[in-house]
């Protein structure tokens, strides 16, 4: 017989409570935390190669083509089970880290080292994100799947709050290179044992591909022949275009925005919140609410900040609150893939579809790190960024709208 809802509840987090505290350590301490802080060390790199921001940013974005792999690392969660992936994942991570540490002084030699350790940043990100983490979460929970995955997705903007300050300190006394080892430690020291601890107890699935046929849930191949999948991914490509173009570049921006060195490195912690914020209120409405509508008025209510940094305000209160209400759509997001992901597509091949939908996702990413960093080259200031980046969250308001929910009869998709 099946439990009251909210006793159904109350046995989730129970029992789940471990898997969502790994997911945090996993996101927290994953290749997310560097690009949220990559700009604390563009000063440094500027200073150490000579070179100008858009030429990071485009390093940057080009070895984003590293997220090709991430469908394989999806493939192989869920056919060996996701523990070997995450182990392997958090170790790449540290290695990619102390690359970027032992990088030259030679400007020309150098730009392709960074690009290399940016690529296995990204190679690890899968193994770290909601592709991994995501399925353990909703095999454990359903009637607080939503709230779940925002909280195993805010261990990111939770360690960005904590490390901003922490992270420039140390960049700040000892050099970019200390930054890298900095988070290489983080990682791998302090992250790694605590993930694999608290992933004792998280819910067996099945490690063959013939036992994960039998989870209810379509095929990665019949997903992506269903609209629903392309709509979702493109309303995350906009949203990452859009946002992580912003955060790449929001240390410069503070300062072209006459704020002190103190002052914008406090803009991150003021993003990093909202991305808290933006991820445990979306979780706690799309548990209640139809989820598309949700996420269209985050997105409509980012757009709107965009838009009004554009008009260069003065003072701190005002631009932080203005760099709040840009970030929300970001936190949301990371809650809302894995979420549609699971409601539109089930457990089947959960990993393998959102691995599909990574490396869509990140072309995203690239375009708006390379983009803001380029138009801010070309422009001498940031208003073509934000401005576009205002109409890409507007798009993916209406992706979101237009998004079909599951059929009554989609409890397995395999059928179709």
């Amino acid at each position: 017989m099946p439990l009251p809802h909210r006793h159904q509840a109350i046995a989730e987090w129970r029992g789940g409570w471990p898997v969502v505290a790994a997911a945090m350590l996993g996101a927290g301490l994953g290749p997310g935390l560097y690009q949220n802080l990559s700009s604390l060390f563009t000063p440094g790199l500027e200073a150490t190669f000579g070179w100008s921001r858009g030429d990071i940013a485009t390093a940057a974005g080009l070895a984003l083509g590293g997220a090709v792999m991430a469908p394989l690392v999806g493939r192989a969660a869920d056919r060996i089970g996701v523990r070997p992936v995450i182990v392997a994942s958090m170790l790449l991570l540290g290695v990619a880290y102390l690359w970027l540490t032992a990088m030259g002084t030679n400007g020309g030699r150098a730009i392709w080292r960074y690009q290399l350790g940016v690529v296995m940043l990204v190679l690890a990100l899968p193994g770290t994100s909601s592709l991994v983490y995501g399925k353990l979460i909703a095999a454990r929970f359903v009637a607080h799947r939503g709230l779940a995955l925002a909280l195993g997705t805010s261990g990111l903007a939770v360690a960005t709050i904590v490390a901003a300050p922490v992270l420039g300190a140390v960049i700040g006394h000892y050099g970019w290179r200390a930054g890298f080892a900095t988070l290489a430690g983080g990682s791998v020291v302090l992250a790694l044992p605590l993930i694999v601890l608290s992933l004792r107890s998280a819910p067996a699935l099945p490690a063959s591909a013939a036992a994960a046929a039998a989870l209810p849930g379509t095929s990665a191949a019949a997903a992506r022949r269903d609209r629903r999948f392309w709509i979702m991914v493109a309303s995350a490509w906009l949203i990452n275009a859009a946002t992580t173009g912003f955060v790449t570049q929001l240390v410069p921006i503070g300062l072209e925005l006459k704020l002190s060195s103190a002052q914008a490195a406090l803009l991150l912690t003021g993003f990093a919140s909202s991305a808290i914020a933006g991820r445990l209120v979306v979780g706690w409405l799309i548990d209640r609410m139809r989820p598309q509508p949700v996420a269209a008025t985050f997105a409509i209510v980012s757009a709107a900040a965009f838009v009004a940094l554009t008009f260069a305000p003065s003072g701190l209160a005002t631009i932080m609150a203005l760099v709040f209400l840009a970030g929300l759509m970001n936190g949301a997001e990371n809650d809302l893939l894995p979420f549609f992901a699971a409601r539109l597509f089930g457990l089947r091949a959960y990993a393998e579809i959102y691995g599909t939908a990574i490396p869509i996702a990140l072309s995203g990413t690239a375009v708006g790190i390379i983009g803001f960093g380029r138009l801010h080259d070309m422009t001498g200031g940031y208003g073509a960024a934000l401005t576009l980046g205002c109409g890409a969250l507007l798009l993916a308001a209406t992706c979101f709208l237009i998004l079909p929910d599951r059929a009554p009869d989609d409890a397995d998709a395999s059928a179709r």
